[in-house]
């Protein structure tokens, strides 16, 4: 009789990592704007013997035998992340965001290339081609940014470089930009240069998803995205197109960057899928940004100076200069007060990236929990309390001790303790 030992029994030092980070999970008020909580249906999808299963090619047309349940597992992530958001076609393989994007390159463009996207320090992505990433290293890329006054996009700028520049691609969508963004805008000049749109909806799908963000379906050539974040699946990229567009991103996804797609994340993102195509997901996205909107005013109303003046979607970024404090000594308290974000560079930031002067934070995690904008005051509270008692250790185990309690009643999601 064979032995099959859980966890616990196999590998009690592991074991005992992943309890204690369930346990900081359920503790903390999550505030990154990248994580969530995904469902308990969704975390069984991602954790089951899919992951045993390899299927390498697309669905009808694999590789290897053993494809009867898989197959139509594909066929459900996509059909239903098609409905989800209205296009014509759905890549459920990329492994994540930043595989998604390199394949949107590779589809339609040459190393040396000409392309476009928002500058890192204004909030834009690493592979929408800045510097330090493969996207800057092989393709020709220029940068816009926003403006100094109100840290807005000028798309009259916009404009301007990408007639000049020429891309083959124009990124939109960011990691640290606070206000919606302008499709349609972006697709005029994109059609006026002949470029690709691709609108990268990663941090705001769960949004568009739920009708509390304009959608870029009709307006972008292709839409990355990822499949957690606001979206509340597993970790994971997809990318959604029309039909005609199809083949060059289905080829470029594989062969042409992966091998076989990780069956349990697909199967993970159809249940996700499934779960945001409802009417409580909507109210949960509106509940989203209407939290982020009561946080800022909460928080401007203590001093503290958001980059844009506030917020449209689901994130804040607040420049904390004027609090005598760096974002990486704040977001270092802020921990030990048990409120979970990252430190950030802010638009002009005179600091460096590993210490700015600035911290990025959201509403998508701590929404999941239930809270509402009522409570958007004493999350204000809290986080101010911390900032200003930078330092001060028993102050900021005090701020985490109120804030564990209260969390109490809050209950999250694919967590039982």
């Amino acid at each position: 009789m064979s032995f099959d030992p859980s966890l616990e029994q196999s590998d009690p030092e592991m074991s005992a990592l992943i309890r204690g980070e369930t346990q900081r999970q359920f503790d903390k008020l999550r505030m990154i704007p990248s994580e969530n909580y995904a469902s308990r249906a969704v975390q069984e999808a991602m954790g089951s013997p899919l992951n045993n299963k390899y299927s390498e090619g697309y669905p009808r047309k694999r590789y290897y035998e053993g494809q009867q349940f898989v197959d139509p597992i594909e066929e459900m992530a996509q059909e239903r992340i098609k409905s989800l958001f209205g296009v014509e076609h759905a890549n459920v393989q990329p492994y994540s965001g930043s595989p998604a994007n390199l394949a949107v390159l590779f589809a339609f463009c040459k190393p040396g290339d000409p392309i476009m996207g928002l500058g890192l320090p204004a909030g834009g992505h690493l592979t929408h081609g800045w510097s330090v990433s493969i996207t800057g290293a092989y393709f020709n890329a220029r940068a816009y940014g926003v403006r100094r006054d109100d840290h807005r996009i000028d798309m009259d700028e916009v404009a301007k470089i990408a007639e000049e520049h020429k891309p083959k691609v124009i990124f939109c969508g960011g990691t640290a930009y606070p206000r919606t963004w302008d499709f349609a805008a972006f697709s005029a000049i994109a059609k006026n240069v002949g470029a690709i749109l691709v609108a990268d909806i990663a941090h705001i799908s769960g949004l568009v998803a739920g009708g509390a963000h304009p959608s870029p379906v009709g307006h972008a050539d292709v839409i990355s995205s990822t499949t957690h974040k606001t979206l509340r699946g597993p970790r994971g990229g997809m990318i959604m197109t029309r039909k005609e567009l199809a083949p060059a991103i289905d080829k470029a996804v594989f062969p042409g960057l992966q091998g076989g797609p990780h069956v349990s994340q697909m199967a993970a993102l159809a249940v996700a899928a499934k779960e945001a195509n409802t009417e409580s997901f909507k109210e949960y996205a509106a509940r989203v940004v209407g939290n982020a909107k009561a946080l800022a005013t909460a928080l401007t109303d203590r001093g503290y100076a958001l980059v844009s003046g506030g917020t449209d979607n689901h994130l804040l970024l607040i420049d904390l200069t004027n609090k005598n404090v760096t974002g990486k000594r704040a977001a270092k308290a802020l921990d030990l007060a048990g409120i979970e974000l990252n430190y950030n560079s802010v638009p002009f930031d005179p600091r460096k990236p590993f210490d700015p002067s600035g911290v990025r934070l959201g509403t998508p995690a701590i929404t999941s929990r239930g809270l509402r904008p009522e409570h958007m005051g004493k999350v204000a509270e809290w986080f101010d309390e911390a900032v200003k008692n930078e330092g001060n250790e028993a102050k900021l185990a005090a701020v985490a001790s109120d804030v564990k309690a209260f969390l109490r009643d809050y209950p999250a999601p694919g967590i039982a303790l």
